[in-house]
C-alpha cells in the first residue's frame, strides 16, 4: 500500500499527540500548547471579550473542553459559521475520591468505570495515573496537572487454572470487588492512604497533606504504534476521539486567513451523556456563539440569521468493518479500515445526519479529492451516539456526523488506519474553507 510521506507524517503527530495526552485535562493542554505555538492566544471567560477580523484566539473551561476559533474576514450574517466538534475524553477507569485500602498486605485503588470500556481489555497492562489534583496554597488551592510515564497500577488476570472457562465465557469483571488496581505492597505502619498520596505528592513538589482532590484515570503507558506489512495501520489509547480532535485542530491551524468565522469545539464528558457544564449538553459553545455575535455588533435578528448559513461537523470515530465478525455489521454499509472519512447515519437520530447534510459532506469531500463511505447500524443491535444530535438541537443548525473507521472501539487499545487519518485532516480542512 502506497501512503504519502505527508500522511505518515500527520499520522505520526496524532500518535505523539496522543502519547502527550493521558487524560481529558492533558488533552486541552496538549491543545492548547499547540494552538499558542501557532499564534492563538487564549481568553477568559470572565473578562469583556473584544474581537475583530482575523483573530485567532481560544478559551477553556473546566479544563477539559476547549473551543477555538479564527474570526473569518467576511460577515458572519453573510457567510455563516464553520464548526467542528469532537470530545476530549475516553471510555475507562477513574480513581474515586478516597481509594485508597489495604487488603492482605497489599495496597489496591478502588476505581469507577467511567463510560462504556471494554474492561477486559485493561488486564495484564502497564497502567500509570494522568489527571489533576487540587493542593493547598497560601489563602486557597492550586490545580496541578500530574502524570507517572512509569507503570504504577496493574489489574492482574486469575490463573486460567481458577478460571477455567474464561476463554468459553469470556473475561469478566466485577465491578466492586475485581476492579481496584493494585498500587504496591504495604509497609508497616503505613496506611494504605498514605502509600497513595506520597508519589503524587513527590511528584507535585508538596506535602502528602496537601492534597485536597483529584480526578485521576488509569491510562496505558504503551506509545502509539505503526502496524501492517506496510505500517498501514495505528495502534493506540484514546483514537475515539482523540484523533477527531487532532484532525479539527490541524485543519483549524491549515486555515489561515477563512472568509468565514471556524470554530472547534472539543468536550468533556461525551463519553457519560455530554450533560455537564463542560459537555456538549451544557452552555459552553452556544456561549461563545453569543459573544461572537455581540462582539461582531449582531443583534437577535443576525444572530438567527448566521446560525441558518452555519454548518457543524460533529467528528467521532466511526466502526470499521472487522472480517471475524461479519454478522455484527449491516450488509450494505462496511466502513472499510483506510477506504475514508464514514458518514455516519441514523434514522432514530442517534448521529445527527440528514440527507442534505450527507449531500454536503460527500461534495466536501470531492472538493479535497479524498473517498467517503457510509454507515448505518445494525437494526437489532442498539446505536450510540454523538454529540452531533445534542449540539445540532440546541443551536438549530444543520448537522453530519462523520468519523475515521476504526477496530475494538472502547479498548484500552484501538486501531484505525494510516490513510483514513490524512484524508480526514483534509476533507475538514477543506470543510473549514468551503
Amino acid at each position: 500500500m502506497n501512503i504519502p510521506d505527508t500522511t505518515r507524517a500527520q499520522t505520526q503527530d496524532l500518535l505523539d499527540f496522543i502519547d502527550a495526552s493521558p487524560s481529558p485535562w492533558h488533552a486541552v493542554h496538549t491543545c492548547e500548547a499547540r494552538l499558542t505555538a501557532a499564534g492563538f492566544s487564549r481568553l477568559d471567560e470572565a473578562d469583556r471579550w473584544t474581537l475583530s477580523a482575523g483573530d485567532r484566539r481560544y478559551v477553556v473551561r473546566g479544563g477539559s473542553s476547549i473551543i477555538a476559533f479564527i474570526i473569518g474576514s467576511q460577515p458572519a450574517t453573510t457567510t455563516g459559521l464553520r464548526l467542528i466538534g469532537a470530545h476530549t475524553d475516553s471510555p475507562g477507569l477513574r480513581l474515586k475520591p478516597k481509594p485508597a485500602e489495604d487488603s492482605a498486605g497489599m495496597v489496591r485503588l478502588g476505581v469507577e468505570v467511567y463510560g462504556g470500556p471494554i474492561l477486559a481489555t485493561f488486564a495484564d497492562r502497564d497502567l500509570s495515573l494522568a489527571g489533576r489534583v487540587n493542593v493547598r496554597v497560601p489563602g486557597g488551592f492550586a490545580t496541578r496537572l500530574v502524570r507517572f510515564a512509569d507503570p504504577l497500577l496493574r489489574l492482574p488476570n486469575l490463573a486460567i487454572h481458577m478460571n477455567r472457562e474464561v476463554n468459553e465465557n469470556g473475561l469478566k469483571f466485577n465491578k466492586q470487588t475485581e476492579l481496584p488496581l493494585l498500587l504496591g505492597v504495604s509497609e508497616d505502619g503505613t496506611k494504605a492512604e498514605a502509600r497513595f498520596r506520597q508519589p503524587i505528592a513527590a511528584a507535585l513538589g508538596v506535602e502528602p497533606g496537601d492534597l485536597l482532590t483529584w480526578e485521576l484515570n488509569a491510562y496505558d503507558t504503551q506509545k502509539g504504534a505503526f502496524w501492517g506489512v506496510d505500517r498501514e495501520f495505528v495502534a493506540n489509547s484514546q483514537l475515539d476521539n482523540l484523533a477527531s480532535c487532532h484532525a479539527a485542530l490541524s485543519a483549524l491551524l491549515a486555515t489561515p486567513e477563512p472568509a468565514a468565522t471556524c470554530l472547534c469545539a472539543f468536550f468533556d464528558h461525551e463519553e457519560v451523556g455530554s450533560e455537564s457544564a463542560t459537555g456538549a449538553g451544557g452552555s459552553f459553545v452556544a456561549d461563545v456563539l453569543s459573544r461572537l455575535a455581540t462582539s461582531a455588533g449582531l443583534d437577535g435578528e443576525d444572530q438567527r440569521r448566521m446560525l441558518a448559513q452555519s454548518f457543524f461537523i460533529s467528528a467521532d470515530m466511526a466502526h470499521g468493518w472487522h472480517p471475524n465478525f461479519p454478522a455484527a455489521y449491516e450488509p450494505c454499509h462496511h466502513a472499510l479500515v483506510n477506504a475514508g472519512p464514514v458518514i455516519k447515519s441514523n434514522a432514530n437520530q442517534r448521529y445527527s445526519t440528514s440527507a442534505e447534510t450527507a449531500a454536503r459532506f460527500m461534495a466536501i469531500c470531492e472538493k479535497a479529492g479524498v473517498p467517503c463511505q457510509q454507515y448505518a447500524h445494525r437494526t437489532d443491535l442498539g446505536c450510540g451516539s454523538t454529540i452531533g444530535p445534542i449540539v445540532a438541537s440546541r443551536l438549530g443548525i444543520p448537522s453530519v456526523d462523520v468519523g475515521s473507521p476504526m477496530w475494538a472501539m472502547h479498548s484500552i487499545r484501538e486501531s484505525a488506519g494510516v490513510l483514513d487519518h490524512g484524508y480526514m485532516i483534509a476533507a475538514l480542512t477543506t470543510a473549514f474553507s468551503n
